[in-house]
Parts: C-alpha cells; sequence; structure tokens
C-alpha cells in the first residue's frame, strides 16, 4: 500500500487527486492552509475506502514549511512514496499595478516549496530505489504571460527542473512527472483575482477531476512531462517555431 502526500489538498485538483489515490487503496497525507477542509476529506476518504489519511495544516508560502512537514512525517514514521506537489496559486494584473506580498508568496510557493519538498523526500526514495514525483506545472511553462507575469515565469521553472531531476534518477528507480494542466475548472481562477481573464470567462473547462486522472495515470506510468488536452499539446509544440516577439502578443491577447 503506497503512501502519497500531496500539497494543496483542500481544493480542486490536489482534492480529486487525493480520491483518485484513496480510491486504489492508497493511504495519504494531505497538506493545505484549511486544515478543517482536510479533516472533512480525511473523514470521507477513510470511511468510503478503508485507508489512513494523515492531515497536516500548514501555510507552504511560508519560508521552511515543507521542512516543518518533512519533520512531522519523519517523527510520526510515515514514508512517503508518492510527492504530489500540487499547492499553487496566481496573480492576475498588471505587473506595475499588483501585490508584492503576494507575488512572493507565489514564489515562495510554486518555487522554493515544492523544490525543498522534492529534495527532502527523494533521498529516501533514492535509498529504496523507489518513488514517484509529481510536481503541478502548467501550461504557461511554454509561454511568457503578460498579466500573469509573475505566475507564468514560475511554471517554466517547474517543468524544467522536473525533466532535469527525472533524468538524473530514473536510473534509480525514481521517476519526476511534470503534469500540464491549462486552463481548468478550479479555485485557481478565483485565488488569481482572474474571473474576468478571457482564458477563463465564458469557457468551457475541463474539470479538476479531468486533469487529476489524467495527470495520475502519467505519474504512475513514470512519464516525465504531461500536458493535459490535445489543444494544449498542439499549443506547447507550436510555440517552439513561432518568432518569440509574436507568441507574448497572442499570449496576451489570450490571457487578458
Amino acid at each position: 500500500m503506497k503512501t502519497a502526500l500531496i500539497t494543496g489538498a483542500s481544493s480542486g485538483i490536489g482534492y480529486e487527486l487525493a480520491k483518485i489515490h484513496a480510491e486504489k487503496g492508497g493511504n495519504l497525507v494531505l497538506v493545505a492552509r484549511n486544515k478543517a477542509k482536510l479533516d472533512e476529506l480525511k473523514v470521507e476518504l477513510e470511511k468510503q475506502f478503508n485507508v489512513s489519511v494523515y492531515t497536516i495544516g500548514k501555510d507552504l508560502s511560508v519560508v521552511d514549511a515543507a521542512l516543518e512537514v518533512f519533520n512531522e512525517t519523519t517523527e510520526k514514521g510515515i514514508q512517503v512514496d508518492y510527492l504530489i506537489n500540487n499547492a499553487g496559486f496566481g496573480e492576475y494584473g498588471m505587473f506595475s499595478e499588483t501585490s508584492w506580498e503576494k507575488e512572493h508568496q507565489m514564489i515562495n510557493l510554486n518555487i522554493t516549496a515544492l523544490t525543498q519538498f522534492t529534495k527532502l523526500y527523494l533521498k529516501d526514495m533514492l535509498k529504496r530505489k523507489s518513488g514517484k514525483i509529481m510536481n503541478v506545472a502548467s501550461t504557461a511553462a511554454f509561454v511568457p504571460g503578460p498579466t500573469m507575469a509573475v505566475y507564468c515565469a514560475t511554471k517554466p521553472y517547474v517543468l524544467s527542473f522536473s525533466e532535469a531531476l527525472d533524468n538524473e534518477v530514473r536510473e534509480f528507480g525514481v521517476t519526476v512527472t511534470a503534469l500540464c494542466p491549462g486552463a481548468t475548472e478550479s479555485g485557481f481562477m478565483a485565488a488569481a483575482s482572474a474571473e474576468n481573464s478571457s482564458l477563463f470567462k465564458g469557457k468551457k473547462l475541463p474539470s479538476s477531476k479531468e486533469v487529476a486522472e489524467y495527470g495520475y495515470k502519467a505519474m504512475i506510468n513514470g512519464k516525465p512531462v504531461a500536458i493535459h488536452g490535445f489543444i494544449n499539446q498542439a499549443l506547447a509544440f507550436f510555440v517552439r517555431l513561432m518568432p518569440r516577439k509574436l507568441v507574448v502578443k497572442v499570449s496576451r491577447k489570450v490571457i487578458q
């Protein structure tokens, strides 16, 4: 029975990933700021699937929060077989007008916490010659994002880091998957204040469940990069052929 640690598990893709893993008989460590929601999910999953769920309420945008989570799971003797770095958020608006405090937290969460979690749990995976890591990136990893400049800049890091790390560790029995969803029906747009962005407004978006199912399967199969949706896959391919200046212009129209 494999134990998965999932960050950002109180809603959206992380919530659905937790349900998928529990349905397959796996135990869970769920991490998010909203512990009350995690505890509700714990009761639901333990009752429905007869698995063990451990919850940790933690703001992962705070420095060394990942270390605190690692220390807690170590003290409890919990072996993490699958690490799913799902937590992240965005901010919509012109960079000159957006909140530095929020963007600083975003960088800490989207990049620093993800990297620290990976470093902390990877060592034991390598010792066991077994383990899977999934880092949730975005189709934003392939394009600059005017009006979401900082968020879109964090995602190429996640993609590049994940691909490089997968190359380093695959021969030792560990795989790393970068999941790259496009716009998804979740709480992301509200948290980013992006409800009026043309990226979301009036669009029929894939559900968090669809994306989670796709991503979980890709992780289990050890796929290095998993881009959800044919249109998103085509986008990721064709932007490499387009002039960079044009990519930026088109990206702004799509987002704004």
